[in-house]
């Protein structure tokens, strides 16, 4: 029954859209030839003389989901108030956003994706606290004078099927662990919830000339969130209208006046959910779309004594199309470093020039790889490259000249002392010889970025010259082939390993054509950088995992010196 009603709902989306908008506009239609404008341009007036009274009136329609929150926590103990509190407002948004009351399953979408609780804990606990209120809400208005004139033929129904889903919601409650049956304070701070937002109506209607009583509010919110139930355009506009119309008609007050007070008590409540909605989404960690940053690190998980391995020290470039300037660069690199030999070595990218045979002939090992798989792939090969030599220390840079092989040691002198695990050269901490405005701008506002995400200061981001210890450069997982600089740093963190800056000179390259372009990159680097953050990190994306694939389909392997063909 339901996929039949699902493919017809898509068979018909056109038509279904169509009648809603159109549907809409009617409502909006008719409200603009209706409401009395200079009422409307009274009341409004009168609330921007008085912001106290609306932060109050704002407060107490916020703290009337604090008690939903706190009815929900009752039913849910696992649930934290922060994230039933959030769960709702983004419901609340959703259903001012979309027709149909379609907002509804963000409630649960939210705690599932947001908490350990399950699926069907947040399905039953939602269903019964939303009968609860239809209850609550037809007996306070049985209470106020609803019945006076809505027919008990539409309410007595509406109370004995709000009544059954809520004995249908305990009886499944008591089926799921983990969870409490309604009782009395349920119903408490569910009443205690629709008089808070009777308020809002209430502090409206006095400060558009209507003096009504707060029972009388309450009678007023009741009829337009009755006539609600059945909102077909988003946030039930026209017929939350037409509800609260008739209750202030009821009373004796004019149309037209009781529309522009109806309609201003709405567009509080619409602009309140819109703002909170959007808050609940992000709001608290993690957000409904994922975390944006990481959590909190407490102190670093790795040991603070020196390195005891003797090993050399691992210094690779990876390189692609780098000929003329990767010789060089070679070259420059220290034969030993702190008492420890350096192994020189080239991972060539798929290379179409002569870099692998230049780097070879400078005294490098290559790596050859093919096809190309871009800068976030080569270092992952190179790193596991450089782990098969039991290293003390692993160092990586870029080939072509822009950063200085001779400042090696100010990366590794933290690493070999014990001092760090993992260690980042800053430029901005050093001298920069040149590098083009819209690249510096670029960089600071990345790292900016990163700073926030990481939770601590970072100096430089991009950063193309950095050191690691053997745990570190096996733990570092890299989620993309694209680039690497943000997610390493993220994963490092994460995993508790501890971080340094040291400052580097940095001189702008000499020829050749960088492959950082601003849109490719961000497309590439932030979806990783989300990833990286929500732990969806690929597990092909690991170090370790590289040192399983070594020697495979496309890669030629480690050889001293060799002259690679790279076919």
């Amino acid at each position: 029954m339901l996929n039949k009603a699902r493919n017809a709902l898509e068979q018909n989306r056109p038509l279904v859209l169509s009648a809603l908008i159109l549907f809409t506009l009617g409502m909006v239609w008719l409200v603009v030839v209706t409401v009395d404008r200079e009422s409307l341009v009274a009341t409004w007036a009168a609330i921007a003389d008085d912001p106290p009274r609306i932060a109050l009136v704002l407060g107490c329609f916020a703290s009337a989901f604090a008690l939903r929150a706190i009815a929900w926590r009752g039913l849910v103990p696992g649930l934290s108030f922060s994230q039933a509190f959030g769960a709702l407002h983004v419901s609340l948004g959703g259903n001012h956003i979309l027709p149909l009351r379609l907002g509804e399953p963000l409630r649960i979408l939210s705690v599932v994706r947001r908490t350990s609780v399950a699926a069907s804990t947040a399905t039953a606990s939602t269903l019964t606290l939303r009968a609860a209120d239809i209850v609550s809400l037809v007996i306070l208005g049985f209470v106020a004078g609803l019945g006076r004139f809505v027919d008990t033929w539409v309410l007595g129904p509406l109370l004995i099927v709000g009544i059954a889903v809520v004995g249908f919601g305990v009886w499944w409650l008591r089926r799921l662990p983990g969870t409490r049956r309604p009782g009395p304070m349920t119903l408490i701070l569910t009443f205690g919830a629709w008089g808070l937002e009777s308020v809002v109506v209430w502090q409206v209607a006095l400060l558009g000339g209507l003096a009504i009583s707060f029972m009388e509010a309450i009678l007023v919110t009741a009829a337009a969130v009755v006539a609600q139930i059945v909102a077909i355009a988003p946030g039930g506009f026209g017929t939350y209208e037409a509800g609260g119309v008739a209750a202030l008609a009821f009373l004796g007050h004019p149309l037209e006046v009781a529309l522009a007070i109806v309609l201003t008590a709405h567009a509080i409540k619409t602009a309140y959910s819109l703002v909170t909605g959007l808050i609940g989404a992000l709001v608290p960690e993690p957000g409904l779309f994922g975390r944006f940053r990481i959590p909190p690190q407490t102190a670093p998980t790795a040991g603070d004594e020196p390195p005891q391995d003797p090993g050399p020290v691992v210094f690779f470039l990876p390189a692609h199309n780098e000929g003329g300037r990767v010789g060089p660069v070679v070259h420059r690199i220290p034969e030993q470093v702190e008492g420890h030999r350096v192994v020189k070595m080239v991972i060539d990218d798929g290379s179409t020039d002569d870099t692998a045979a230049e780097a070879s002939e400078a005294g490098a090992d290559v790596v050859s790889l093919s096809p190309n798989r871009g800068l976030g792939g080569a270092v992952r090969v190179g790193m596991a490259k450089a782990l098969e030599h039991d290293p003390a220390a692993v160092v990586f840079c870029d080939a072509d000249g822009e950063y200085a092989p001779e400042e090696l040691v100010r990366l590794v002198t933290p690493i070999l002392t014990g001092s760090a695990d993992y260690v980042v050269g800053s430029r901005f901490g050093g001298e920069i010889d040149r590098m083009l405005p819209h690249r510096r701008l670029g960089n600071r506002v990345l790292t900016f970025l990163l700073s926030w995400v990481a939770r601590r200061r970072v100096g430089d981001g991009q950063s193309g010259y950095r050191a690691f210890s053997s745990q570190a450069a096996a733990a570092a997982e890299i989620a993309h082939d694209y680039n690497y600089a943000q997610v390493i740093t993220l994963d490092l963190l994460q995993k508790g390993f501890r971080y340094r800056e040291v400052p580097i000179s940095y001189t702008f390259r000499s020829g050749g054509d960088s492959f950082v372009r601003l849109g490719r990159y961000l497309r590439a680097v932030l979806p990783a950088v989300w990833r990286e953050i929500n732990d969806r990190v690929p597990p092909t994306a690991s170090v370790a995992s590289v040192l399983d694939d070594m020697g495979g389909e496309g890669t030629s392997g480690l050889r001293p010196n060799p002259v690679v063909d790279a076919t």
